[in-house]
């Protein structure tokens, strides 16, 4: 089988590594792809927003399966376009990719269903939102209703970080014209919980957590991301499972009784609160970095799980190994404000690791840096104080002049 991959993160490699695993994938393209995924698969210079120019790819190399990454890419209609050419995608139709691109209806969808969550209103106006700020207990939660590229929600915790937030998503249009959720404030570990969904049928993935904030400590600016693990111990089995019945599958139900059914990856962002879990957001595919700690744990075939999803068939084999994983992010000095790229990159090879790639490019035939996020090593284990050891073995052994990491992934449960 020939498949395509569309993204160009750490991510997308996670996802390439496991199809390189099945015996029934003989090729595999990449679009964009980055440096690291070139070892696994051949890269083709296609955006992963030019719709049309995938799709005349996909048709003219007699593709098989495309596989999804960005959100960006199922908003802007890919999965549409290509089942309307009768390629076979794993991906959300743009309908079903708005219970992540607009915050509005994934609040409405979860208030008509039933499904757990902060208590919310939404504006257009500044100056009503402020108002209603003002009456509210601090902090406040603001999300820009879109897409934001992580970036689009404040913890306020003054009435001067609030009026700034809306002044700048709602007056100033920072991430374009949208509207604004304010949300109440919830408190408790936050988790990742994934599930490959096709309309009805819910298939749950390993629960992780990652590491938003920059430095040790959960200290610092906001991230994409600076490592993630699984094998979460404040996580009970009662826990689990209403969050998989209560919320994934409720959602993944209230989205078929829409009319826009999912046909990928449900993401939830979920808080186990003091009232029970609830949810904080939902997206429409694979998170970053969680994927790169879940799929190396997948025994089955990737291609047939993928396969099986996007063929509306149900997955008959969905294996999980009971090992653990750490990951942990190398990111470039400055990340994530302002960075400098194109420092070179030694001691990859050899090491105890799966090693993702995140931002890198080659260069006089050797990696060099080529974003904020560059590498992240992965290492599966029996306990996660193994994990971890392995993991900072690894994480040490990389050796380039730009590179920081946090010391501190899965603190929470070791």
């Amino acid at each position: 089988m020939k498949v395509l991959v569309i993204g160009s993160g750490g991510r997308e490699h996670a996802i390439v590594d496991a199809l390189s695993r099945s015996a029934k994938v003989s090729k595999i393209y990449c679009a964009p792809g980055n440096a690291g995924i070139a070892a696994h698969a051949e890269c083709v210079p296609i955006k992963d927003t030019d719709v049309e120019g995938l799709k005349d790819f996909a048709l003219g190399k007699g593709i098989d399966l495309t596989v999804v990454g960005p959100e960006a890419s199922l908003s802007a209609g890919v999965a549409d376009v290509f089942r309307a050419a009768g390629l076979r995608i794993f991906g959300h139709s743009a309908a079903a990719t708005r219970i992540e691109s607009s915050k509005e209806f994934a609040k409405q969808l979860m208030a008509k269903y039933g499904v757990p969550t902060a208590a919310y209103r939404s504006f257009s106006d500044f100056g009503e939102a402020l108002e209603y700020v003002k009456r509210r207990p601090l902090p406040a939660v603001l999300k820009y209703d879109g897409l934001a590229a992580g970036k689009g929600v404040v913890i306020a915790g003054t009435m001067e970080e609030a009026e700034a937030a809306l002044r700048s998503m709602l007056l100033d249009h920072s991430f374009g014209q949208g509207r604004v959720v304010v949300e109440d404030f919830l408190e408790g570990p936050e988790f990742s919980f994934m599930c490959f969904v096709s309309g009805d049928d819910v298939y749950p993935m390993p629960l992780s957590q990652d590491h938003k904030r920059a430095f040790d400590g959960d200290l610092g600016p906001n991230t994409g991301g600076m490592g993630a693990y699984t094998g979460l111990p404040f996580i009970t089995d009662a826990d689990r499972e209403f969050a998989y019945q209560e919320i994934m599958c409720k959602a993944a139900s209230g989205m078929v009784s829409e009319g826009c059914p999912l046909c990928g990856v449900l993401y939830g962002g979920l808080m186990k609160t003091a009232d029970g879990i609830k949810v904080i957001e939902f997206n429409a595919r694979f998170g970053d970095p969680e994927t790169e700690v879940v799929l190396p744990l997948l025994d089955s075939d990737a291609f047939e799980v993928f396969d099986a999803v996007a063929s509306g068939r149900p997955v008959e084999d969905l294996r999980w190994s009971g090992d653990v994983t750490i990951g942990v992010v190398l990111a470039s000095k400055g990340y994530p404000g302002h960075y400098e790229k194109g420092f070179p990159i030694s001691g990859l090879d050899g090491l105890d690791a799966r090693v993702y790639h995140m931002g890198t490019a080659l260069r006089d035939g050797g990696y060099v840096t080529n974003g904020g996020r560059v590498l992240m090593p992965v290492c599966r284990a029996a306990t996660l104080s193994a994990a971890r050891d392995r993991v900072y073995a690894a994480a040490a052994g990389i050796v380039c002049n730009n590179l920081y990491f946090r010391t501190d992934i899965a603190h929470q449960a070791i």
